[in-house]
This record gives structure tokens, C-alpha cells and sequence, in this order.
């Protein structure tokens, strides 16, 4: 796998990452009982975007790098894998 296919697949595991663990932590204003005039009780209590970027990035590195492991380190490619569609002749 060269340097510029991790990158790519970095970048689409980590936008992946990014939409699920998204939610995670989030607080909205109705649960802290604090709401701001003029906004939804479901709207969040404030910006975490820090907190799940590095969140994101943290989990993105570790799959990018267990893909590594698995085919660098053990030697495994896209041809171990086994046949799930059917060959047609």
C-alpha cells in the first residue's frame, strides 16, 4: 500500500469516524436545564467540534494503523478475502 492509498483510505475512514462518533458527548441545553432564548431545548449546549476532531482523529489513527498490522505486518491483501459474490463464466 503506498503512501498516497493510506492517505486516501486515512481520509474516508476518518470522515466515516467523524458522522459516528459525532453524537457522542453531546450534551443538548434541555439536560443541562440551561436554555438560551430563542433556540430549540435540543439544540446542543455548546460547540464540542475540538473534543470530536480529536476523538476522530485518535480512532481513525488506530484503525488506519490495525489495517497496516494486518496487511503489511501479516501479509494480507484483498485477495485472502474470501469470494462473497459469486464468479459468473
Amino acid at each position: 500500500m503506498s503512501w498516497v492509498s493510506l492517505f486516501a483510505v486515512f481520509f474516508i475512514v476518518w470522515w466515516t469516524v467523524l458522522f459516528v462518533a459525532l453524537p457522542f458527548g453531546l450534551r443538548t441545553q434541555e439536560e443541562d436545564g440551561e436554555v438560551t432564548l430563542g433556540t430549540t431545548e435540543s439544540a446542543p449546549r455548546g460547540p464540542h467540534m475540538l473534543r470530536a476532531l480529536i476523538r476522530t482523529t485518535i480512532i481513525a489513527v488506530v484503525i488506519c494503523g490495525l489495517l497496516v498490522l494486518v496487511t503489511r505486518g501479516l501479509g494480507f491483501s484483498f485477495d485472502d478475502i474470501p469470494r462473497i459474490v459469486p464468479h459468473y463464466d
